[in-house]
Order: C-alpha cells, then structure tokens, then sequence
C-alpha cells in the first residue's frame, strides 16, 4: 500500500483488537507544573526556524526536533470530566494526545486509536493517562475500513465501560504541488481518513451516547483558507466544518453536542511525515502573527471545553487556534 495514512495502517493481526499497552520499564513522566501567571505568546514555545527533517508516514512526535508539547508537564487538571469516557481517534500525538492527557488529568478513562507504526508514540500516552489515575485503552486500526471503525467504537464501549466523549481527530494530510500529482489512490487514502471514517464511527457510537455526550471533530483553518498544495485535504476540512453544524442540529434534540476545532499551524508529525515540504518545515508558522507555530498543548484546553459539561450551550461551534491567520 503507497503513501499509508497517518493514523490507518495496520497488520490483520491488530486489526479490530482493542489492547491495554503496557507502559515502558523504568519510565515516569514528570509532575504537572503549577497553574498561574502569564507568557508572552511570542515565546513561549520554539519560533523557526526548525532543524531540516523528515520522517516516513506517519511519523512520530518523539523524533521531531524540537519534540512537541502535548501539554505532558503542564496541563494541571481540577475534576472537568470526572467519571467520564472518551474515545480519540489519532490519540497517540498531536492534539489527539493533547487531549487524551487533558481528560485523563481531569478525570476521564481514555481509549485512544492510531497507527501500529505510532505505538512507541502510543506507549507513552498510555503511561501518561494511568500516570493520572485513569484507565487506558489502545485499539490500533485502519479507520478507512467500516467494519474496523465500527468495532472500535464496540470496544472502546467494551473496555471502558460506556461511551459519552467522542473526538474525531484522526486525519491525513499529504502536499502535493499540483492537482496533476495527485493520485486517485491518493485522493480515496484522504477521503476515506478525513471524511467516511468519522461519518462511521459517528454513527457506530450515536447509540450508545446519552444526553450531555459530546462529539468533537478537528478541522482546521484550511476550512476557510486553504493552501494551494493542500488540495484534498483542505476540501475535507471544510467537509468536517459542515458536519460539525449539521449534526448538531440533528443530535441537539437528543442532548448530544457536536462541536469543532479549527487549528492553524501546530507541531506534529502531520508535518514532517509529507504533510508539508522540508523547506516549508523549516520556517513552519513563521507566517502566524505570533511568529511560531503552535503547540499541540495551547488546544488542549478547547477540546476540554468543548467536552465538558459547563459548556453545554455550546453546540455547532467551531473553535479556531490559528496564531492569528485563518478565519474560524
């Protein structure tokens, strides 16, 4: 299979079996530092440029230079999601993992889905959310299959024990300079990832979600301004936007709030695994008012608020992070 998704490439083997992995020997992460005070935006995170570098797809946070900041040190937690349950796809970097540690450290247990090639990513994220109290599944798998999602979703349930937090964040993204180099295999890859797998396992988990449940899918500021080489990722941001709006109205009346995230530019493997070019890695979020690209952790705190039960007006939203550029 050419150019594998990011988070939708696995064995048979894997397939459809939900695991609880086994932390790596020896290893602790470190205590949450303390809530308070201020930062200048500007600084607070690394400005490019950035080491020339790349990684096979999908890549992984913990080779990038510099590594990102899924909030591991500095997200504190107070109760938000006690006694709830989340599934997120794409759990094992980037916002995903952003997230999974923001619900663990508030009070959620988390099943997390990614690629098979992510485990050493995934590894960490689980000893991260039992290092916080809660229980953490890893179900490895291929979401461009219906009958993989479907079980996902039937094992999350399984393994947690119920089902009330969704985030679909899972997503592939792959510049191409030209429409002309862009591939059917391609196009279908891209699709299937951004657009069929949420639509299924959505649909796999409405039944099990009761009043008070969120859903929260991440699109992005290519939704609204979209970069030339981005062709079809781009068209299923917007895709996502649509959703996030439409489902909600669909799913208010039952107490079920859909909402979204619409990030600018952000560190993760997206990025360095042919999601954008080497040189463009190098200045990566330079163009932002704040001169940097953001950090997977600055968005963490979205997906608990769109997830928590004192934002439960808010349905149908998209929230933007963009560092100043895109329009949400």
């Amino acid at each position: 299979m050419s150019d594998s998704t990011r988070r939708h490439v696995m064995s048979a083997a894997a397939l459809g079996a939900a695991a609880t992995l086994a932390a790596p020997a020896g290893a602790q992460p470190a205590p949450p530092q303390a809530r308070g005070g201020t930062s200048d935006p500007r600084s607070k995170h690394p400005r490019p440029p950035f080491p020339v570098q790349s990684q096979p797809w999908p890549g992984l946070a913990g080779r990038m230079q510099p590594r990102p900041d899924h909030g591991e040190t500095s997200y504190v937690g107070s109760g938000r999601l006690r006694g709830r349950k989340a599934l997120i796809t794409g759990g094992d970097s980037g916002m995903g993992r952003a997230a999974a540690i923001a619900y663990a450290r508030e009070g959620a247990d988390v099943a997390i889905n990614y690629l098979p090639a992510e485990e050493p990513d995934a590894r960490e994220v689980v000893e991260l959310i039992r290092a916080a109290g809660r229980k953490a599944v890893a179900i490895p798998g291929d979401l461009r299959g219906e009958d993989f999602c479907k079980r996902l979703v039937a094992d999350a349930v399984r393994e947690l024990g119920g089902l009330d937090i969704v985030v679909s964040n899972a997503g592939r993204q792959q510049a191409r300079g030209s429409i002309l180099e862009l591939s059917t295999e391609d196009f279908d890859a891209t699709m299937k990832t951004n657009i069929y797998a949420p639509f299924w396992i959505i649909k796999a988990a409405v039944p099990h979600l009761q009043p008070g449940s969120a859903i929260v899918a991440t699109t992005s500021e290519q939704a609204y301004d979209p970069s030339p080489d981005l062709y079809d990722y781009a068209q299923t941001k917007a895709a996502t936007m649509n959703f996030v709006k439409s489902l909600a109205k669909q799913l208010g009346p039952k107490g079920i709030r859909v909402n979204g995230v619409a990030p600018g530019p952000i560190w993760t493997p997206l990025q360095i695994s042919g999601g954008a070019s080497e040189g463009k890695v190098v200045t990566f979020g330079a163009t932002s008012p704040l001169g940097r690209p953001g950090q997977p952790a600055e968005l963490a705190g979205i997906y608990l608020r769109l997830a928590e039960d004192d934002g439960s007006y808010t349905t149908g939203n998209i929230y933007g992070a963009g560092g100043g550029q895109g329009q949400p």
